[in-house]
């Protein structure tokens, strides 16, 4: 190292390249620090898989060659990065925590992990996931269970649960992740750092099986709200395979965050969403402390709540559809090889039928318009990412929430995705602790296609947390 003796694996991701290209630190010297990390919390925790030190090395070396060279670096050069254990990334063991693909190597990236690269980074691994991405809580028949690193003894979320452990721990500066029902948004929340679900659209995904497909998205995490924008502007932008992709480029999230003062901002609060779903009640306090925080610095804060009338019921229409249509054939062969929860999922979209795919759609056109009118009255609306604090790790899923029982691994879920179906981008940040210590996120949403908005106050918000180091 040259120079810059304060950088650490913990120095947030815009300042460690700044570093790269400044020449301060070396893409190798940089990787070393984060194996060394690794090497430490890694063997606890579980986070990063099919880790690779030695390819690493060699990408970081000619990420050395290329800059001394004179080549213009990207944006995420030299950064070390471990990509999610469901995209496909080309001669690297992906394995999408199912031991039916436990071995398997795709031969071509997946759009995220293209443009990363293309950024760039250097691959170190990639980072574990429920069973073909599947419930809120990161475990499988082929790596295990990732711990929560604030508590190992606790959930780390999902289904990106591998990628915000790893950030959290400083074992990558950067992650992303994708989010149906709160795979983004929910393990940021359990680990302390920060996601986003994005505007549908805002990162576009190929190849899909379906490509209208419109309840998963990509996205990125990060400990901070300025890194997670420097993320985004990598993974933001339209591309000619994906039809429905956003046409704003990625650079409008490149530059410097200013966050939005909260004076004047219209906010929405509600821990519960007038009663749509049970929350714990130190996650609920949390969600209230925010909006007594932005209340004081001048945010106009009620608790007005969108209609989500039929929320429910579409978002678990969709999900039990597109499972069907992606793992039907494959559970019919191998019934054996996939958890019951997820086999339940499957199978409810074998008896749906033309109407009722017909009916969720109408429910999430409605859904659509009736969120354009509140955002029409409010600038964001701000409630819990997650019902509960990280649960124990050796529960699949909480099984009550304040005394309400939870029926299936989707019930607890409720808080997320329940916004999944508007289209809205939403974005989990970390505001405070339960008593003994446990990172509590709040979700922020705005309209469709504010994301830029969207992180402008989040990064406002983030002044006023009690942030979980």
């Amino acid at each position: 190292m040259t120079g810059g003796p304060a950088l650490s694996v913990d120095s947030t991701a815009r300042a460690q390249a700044a570093a790269l290209r400044a020449k301060e630190i070396s893409a190798r010297e940089l990787l070393e620090l984060h194996l060394h990390r690794i090497a430490e919390r890694n063997p606890q925790l579980n986070a990063v898989v099919s880790l690779d030190p030695e390819r690493a090395r060699a990408t970081a070396a000619a990420a050395d060659e290329a800059l001394a060279a004179g080549t213009d670096p990207g944006p995420l050069h030299g950064l070390p990065f471990a990509f999610k254990d469901t995209h496909d990334a080309a001669g690297w063991r992906t394995t999408y925590g199912s031991p039916l693909f436990a071995e398997h190597v795709p031969e071509t990236d997946e759009l995220v992990v293209e443009r990363i690269r293309r950024a760039g980074a250097v691959p170190i691994g990639k980072t574990n996931v429920p069973e073909f991405a599947a419930g809120s809580h990161t475990f499988n028949p082929v790596f295990g269970t990732t711990l929560n690193p604030h508590d190992p003894s606790r959930s780390a979320g999902g289904s990106s649960g591998g990628a915000a452990c790893a950030l959290a721990a400083g074992m990558v500066p950067l992650a992303e992740g994708s989010d149906m029902g709160g795979s983004l948004r929910n393990p940021a929340s359990f680990c302390g750092v920060v996601g986003l679900r994005p505007s549908w659209g805002r990162v576009p995904e190929w190849p899909q099986a379906n490509m209208w497909e419109t309840t998963s998205t990509g996205g990125p995490m990060a400990r901070t709200v300025g890194d997670l924008a420097l993320l985004l502007s990598v993974l933001a932008g339209p591309d000619p395979r994906a039809p429905h992709a956003l046409g704003d480029p990625g650079a409008t999230f490149a530059p410097p965050l200013e966050p939005a003062p909260p004076a004047g901002l219209r906010v929405a609060l509600s821990p519960d969403l007038g009663g749509a779903f049970a929350v714990d009640p130190e996650v609920g306090a949390v969600v209230e402390a925010a909006g007594r925080a932005l209340a004081g610095a001048g945010a106009s804060v009620g608790s007005a709540v969108p209609d989500l009338t039929g929320a429910d019921e579409c978002f678990r229409t969709l999900r039990a559809w597109h499972f069907q249509a992606r793992f039907g054939d494959l559970l019919a062969e191998h019934p054996e090889q996939f958890k019951a929860s997820l086999a339940a999922n499957i199978r409810a979209g074998e008896t749906l039928t033309g109407p009722d795919i017909a009916l969720a759609y109408r429910r999430r056109s409605a859904l659509a318009q009736r969120m354009r009118e509140f955002f029409a009255e409010h600038d964001v609306l701000v409630l819990p990412v997650s019902q509960v604090p990280p649960f124990p790790a050796d529960q699949e899923f909480p099984t009550a929430i304040d005394g309400r029982p939870m029926e299936s691994y989707l019930d607890w879920m409720r808080s997320a995705y329940l916004i999944t179906v508007t289209g809205c981008p939403a974005i989990s940040v970390p505001f405070g602790t339960t008593p003994d210590g446990l990172p509590v996120g709040i979700q922020i949403v705005a309209r469709h296609g504010a994301d830029r908005r969207l992180l402008e106050v989040a990064a406002a918000v983030e002044q006023y947390s009690n942030h979980c180091q």
